[in-house]
C-alpha cells in the first residue's frame, strides 16, 4: 500500500484537498503525531503558524530561556537510536539547542513534506452528514479531514497586559513570549521587565548583566530554585542513557510528574527540624524542580508546605542583602508548589546588583506606560525598553483562537465559555473526531510535558487503528462521562493545596477567565492507566458509529 494512501482508498495525490488527519501544530506533539500517523500509511497535513517547528521553543526566545526540566529527560523516547545519538550539553539545554534537536527530529524522519509553515487554522466545522471536518487556513485555502488533532500546545498564546497607554510607548516593546529571532542587545539602555512568572525570573538576571539599569516590575513573588545547571560530561550522558529503559518506564508509569527522581518514603512532619532542613539543604544544593518531591505531602498538607515554603523563604532572606527587597522577593500569599515552581539561575543575587531595582506593584499599582517611562502611582521611571513578561492564556488560549465549529453549530468557545470540559482531555462532547494532544483534564503541564505528548499521541494513534480496522466512521465522547470526569478532576485537585493559588493552573491571570483547575493532578501514571483501561474496554466512555458503507482500504498501487 501507497504510504499515502487514505482510509477511503484514495492517495493524497488523487484528491489533493482531502485528508484522512488535519494536525494543528508543529511542535513536539504535532511532529511525533504526524510520525505515528504516517505509520498507519495515513495522509496528513500539519499546520503550524510559525515559521518553522519547534512550537513553544520557536517563539520563546528570550534572554535566558531554557527548560526546566533535565534534558535528558525532557526528550522523545520513542526512537531509542535518537536517544541514544543525541548529545544534549547542559543538565538544561537553552532554547537554542532545544530548538535544534526540534530541527533535528524535523529531518531525520522527513517529516517536512508535510507540514506547512506560516499557516493558521483560523477555523474548523464539522459536517454531520459526511463525518467530515472542513478546514480553512489563514492562506484562504480549504480542505476536508476524517480527523483534526489539536498539538497547539498549552503554553503558546503570549498574553498581552492590558496596560493604559502601552501603544504609545516610544522604544522597543519585547514580549517573552513572542521574542524576535535576531539577537536584542540591552547595552547601555534603561529597561523595564513587568512579571516574575518563570519566563521573568530567566530574563532578570542575563538583562541585568547587560542593560545600564534593570527595573522589575512585580505583582506576585514566587518559589523559586536554583538549577544548578553546569555541562554534561561523557560519563554522565552514557550512566543516563545506560538507564534509559528503567528511567522512561519510571517516567511513565510510578512519577507523579513524569520526572524520573527519588520517590520520598515520609511526610514533612515525620522528621524532626534538625533532619528536615537537612533533607531540604540537600535538595537545594541539588537543584531543580525535584526539591518538592523531599516529602511526600507537600502538595497535600498545609504544615507540611509551610515548612518547605519557610525554608526558601530564609534562602531568600541569605541571598537578597536589602532586607525590604529580600521580604518583597519572599512568596506569602500561595502554597510553595501550587503554582509552578521555578528554576532560576542567580535569580535572587541580581538584586543585589546596583543596577537593578525591584518594584511592587501590588503596593504601587502602574497606571500607564507614557511614551518614555513606566508610571506608577507612586513616580515615574524613565525607560528606553519594555519586556514584557506576562506569560499566556494557558491551556485553552490557543484552542479558543481557532473557531472550531461541532454538532448543530454550537461552537468549542460556546460550550468552554464557563471552562474547558473534556473526557479525559482528549476530546469534547458534541466534537467527533477531534483530538487534543495535553488538553485541559489531562496532566499536561502538571507533567514532563514530552511524556505527557507521547502518551496522548500513541493512544489517538490506536485510536485511529481501532476505527479504522472495524469500519467505525465517527467517535465522540459522552456527554455523562464527560462530566463525570470534569467532576473528578475538581474533585482530586480539591484534595490538595493547588487550587488555593491564583495561578494560570486556574485561569487567574486572565481577566474574565473562568476559575477552573484545568490540569489533571491525579498523576501521570494513573491518568497512563485510566486511559488504558478506557481502550481495552472499547473506548469505553466514548461513542462510535459504524459507516453507512464500511470502506475498504485499496490495494497496494
Amino acid at each position: 500500500m501507497s504510504a499515502l494512501q487514505s482510509i477511503s482508498g484514495k492517495s493524497h495525490s488523487a484528491v489533493a484537498e482531502t485528508y484522512d488527519v488535519v494536525v494543528v501544530g508543529a511542535g513536539f506533539a504535532g511532529m511525533y503525531m504526524l510520525h505515528r500517523l504516517r505509520g498507519l500509511g495515513l495522509a496528513v497535513r500539519v499546520y503550524e503558524q510559525g515559521g518553522d517547528v519547534g512550537g513553544t521553543w520557536y517563539w520563546n526566545r528570550y534572554p535566558g530561556a531554557r527548560c526546566d526540566v533535565e534534558s535528558m529527560q525532557y526528550s522523545y523516547s520513542f526512537s531509542d537510536e535518537l536517544q541514544q545519538e543525541w548529545d544534549w550539553s547542559e543538565r538544561y539545554a537553552p532554547q537554542p539547542e532545544i530548538l535544534k534537536y526540534a530541527n533535528h527530529v524535523a529531518d531525520r524522519f522527513n517529516l517536512r513534506p508535510d507540514i506547512q509553515l506560516n499557516t493558521r487554522v483560523d477555523r474548523a466545522s464539522f459536517d454531520e452528514t459526511a463525518n467530515m471536518w472542513s478546514v480553512i487556513t489563514s492562506d484562504g485555502k480549504s480542505v476536508t479531514a476524517k480527523y483534526v488533532v489539536l498539538a497547539t500546545g498549552c503554553l503558546s498564546n503570549a498574553r498581552m497586559p492590558d496596560i493604559k497607554g502601552l501603544s504609545d510607548f516610544k522604544g522597543r516593546v519585547y514580549h517573552t513570549g513572542h521574542w524576535p529571532h535576531e539577537p536584542v542587545d540591552f547595552t547601555g539602555q534603561r529597561v523595564a521587565l513587568i512579571g516574575t512568572g518563570s519566563s521573568g525570573i530567566q530574563s532578570v538576571p542575563v538583562i541585568a548583566e547587560q542593560a545600564n539599569h534593570l527595573t522589575v516590575f512585580q505583582r506576585t513573588a514566587n518559589f523559586s530554585i536554583p538549577a544548578r545547571n553546569a555541562p554534561l560530561t561523557s560519563e554522565e550522558r552514557e550512566a543516563f542513557r545506560a538507564k534509559y529503559p528503567e528511567i522512561r518506564r519510571f517516567a511513565r508509569e510510578e512519577a507523579r510528574n513524569g520526572i524520573y527522581t527519588d520517590m520520598p518514603d515520609r511526610g514533612a512532619l515525620d522528621d524532626g527540624d534538625n533532619e528536615r532542613r537537612a533533607r531540604y539543604e540537600s535538595r537545594w544544593a541539588r537543584g531543580g524542580l525535584t526539591f518538592m518531591s523531599v516529602y511526600n505531602n507537600l502538595a497535600l498538607d498545609k504544615a507540611a508546605n509551610d515548612t518547605a515554603a519557610d525554608f526558601v523563604r530564609a534562602k531568600i532572606a541569605e541571598i537578597v542583602k536589602n532586607p525590604q527587597t529580600a521580604k518583597l522577593l519572599q512568596p506569602n500569599n500561595h502554597p510553595i508548589g501550587s503554582k509552578r515552581i521555578c528554576v532560576d539561575t542567580d535569580y535572587f543575587a541580581t538584586f543585589n546588583r546596583p543596577n537593578v531595582t525591584l518594584v511592587d506593584i501590588r503596593s504601587d499599582p502602574i497606571e500607564e506606560i507614557l511614551p518614555n517611562a513606566v508610571r506608577t502611582r507612586a513616580k515615574d521611571y524613565e525607560v528606553d525598553a519594555l519586556v514584557l513578561a506576562t506569560g499566556f492564556d494557558a491551556m485553552t488560549g490557543s484552542v479558543a483562537k481557532i473557531d472550531i465549529g461541532g454538532r448543530n453549530g454550537q461552537t468549542l468557545n460556546q460550550k468552554w465559555a464557563e471552562g474547558p470540559k473534556t473526557y479525559l482531555g482528549l476530546m469534547s462532547a458534541g466534537f467527533p473526531n477531534l483530538f487534543i494532544i495535553t488538553g485541559p483534564g489531562s496532566p499536561s503541564v502538571l507533567s514532563n510535558m514530552i511524556v505527557s505528548i507521547e502518551q496522548h499521541v500513541d493512544w489517538i494513534t490506536d485510536c485511529i487503528a481501532y476505527m479504522r480496522d472495524r469500519g467505525l466512521d465517527s467517535m465522540e465522547a459522552q456527554k455523562n462521562a464527560e462530566d463525570n470526569w470534569v467532576a473528578h478532576v475538581n474533585e482530586v485537585a480539591h484534595t490538595t493545596l493547588y487550587p488555593q493559588a491564583n495561578s494560570w493552573y486556574m485561569g487567574a491571570n486572565i481577566p474574565g477567565k473562568p476559575q477552573i483547575f484545568m490540569p489533571y493532578i491525579g498523576g501521570v501514571g494513573a491518568y497512563r492507566q485510566i486511559c488504558n483501561n478506557v481502550a481495552a474496554k472499547g473506548y469505553e466512555g466514548f461513542a462510535m458509529t459504524a459507516a453507512e458503507q464500511p470502506q475498504k482500504i485499496a490495494a497496494s498501487s
